[in-house]
């Protein structure tokens, strides 16, 4: 069967907890299914579709959106192709519909590549590569971009995973996060603003119930322990599966949904860690420029905790 996400890689390792399987996809370098002794820690969506609502994919050379997908390079006025006509953005970088190649392969681990050649609105070359690998609690995530070309090319990343513990409703979930602003925006999902969540309706440090919520929301100032910061969802039960990244994902990104394909209409939650924020092309915020042979590297990953083998 050729799939519309293109080869699926399947990576299996066992743990204390059980068997921990995942599936890769090419296109998009997507996370498709990661479960834990049969118990899933993603949405599993139909094999002949595409990722719905970027679920699991990479987000490169940008995260999130660019205003009219216009932004200003030595001053030359640069257009990128509109990928979201509704708001007149481009959205999610330039690898989302791109298959990418497999430079490694192990029973517990994939490595994919793919490059980003000069085009509309875009004119650099860069290398890009992520690392998929099964541990001890979880999956690691490692992405490597670097630029091949002889002009430094801006760069910020992002990915899409959506998260549940399957033998629990996503709705009776806590989702918590420990960020100390919220990024404020217009009716086209651009930024305007930064705020802090003291007092607000967007303090999710000490966690809310995610049936409660409807979110496409980003937020800041998050805060790290040990060079990790950490987005958690917690069942009823104590156990979690939450989302880790190191310093460099200075942001996040919470979505929610209820039209997620399989879920039969019940919410399903993405949280997406971000080294930079929507319209980063324009604002700067968290955007790196790397020099001609440099290379970037970063790491997040899924983690689970609580769960038994039995």
């Amino acid at each position: 069967m050729t799939h519309p996400t293109g080869e699926h890689f399947v990576l299996e390792t066992s743990t204390a907890s059980g068997d921990l399987t995942a599936t890769i996809t090419a296109v998009a370098a997507g996370i498709r299914t990661l479960s834990i002794n049969g118990i899933d820690l993603v949405p599993v969506y139909p094999e002949d579709q595409p990722q719905p609502s970027a679920a699991g994919i990479v987000l490169v050379p940008w995260p999130n959106r660019i205003r009219d997908g216009v932004w200003l390079h030595d001053d030359v006025e640069r257009q990128l192709a509109i990928t979201e006509p509704s708001r007149n953005t481009a959205i999610h970088g330039l690898l989302r519909y791109t298959e990418y190649t497999p430079t490694s392969r192990e029973r517990d681990s994939v490595t994919l590549s793919a490059t980003i050649y000069p085009q509309l609105g875009y004119p650099f070359l860069l290398g890009t590569a992520v690392h998929y690998e099964l541990v001890s609690d979880g999956l690691q995530v490692t992405h490597f971009v670097e630029t091949l070309g002889a002009e430094a090319a801006p760069v910020a990343i992002g990915a899409h995973p959506f998260l549940k513990i399957g033998d629990v409703p996503t709705a009776d979930l806590t989702l918590r996060l420990d960020a100390a602003s919220h990024i404020e925006v217009d009716e086209r999902m651009l930024p305007t603003g930064e705020v802090p969540v003291d007092g607000t309706e967007w303090d999710f440090r000490e966690g809310r119930r995610v049936g409660d919520l409807e979110l496409d929301d980003a937020f800041g100032e998050i805060a790290s322990s040990d060079g990790r910061v950490l987005h958690t969802l917690t069942a009823p039960d104590g156990r979690t599966v939450s989302i880790w990244a190191d310093e460099q994902f200075e942001y996040v990104q919470v979505f929610t949904t209820r039209t997620f394909p399989g879920e039969d209409g019940e919410v399903a939650i993405a949280v997406e860690p971000m080294t930079a924020p929507a319209d980063a092309f324009n604002n700067g915020r968290g955007l790196r420029w790397l020099d001609p042979g440099e290379q970037l590297e970063l790491s997040w990953g899924i983690r689970f905790e609580g769960f038994s083998a039995d």
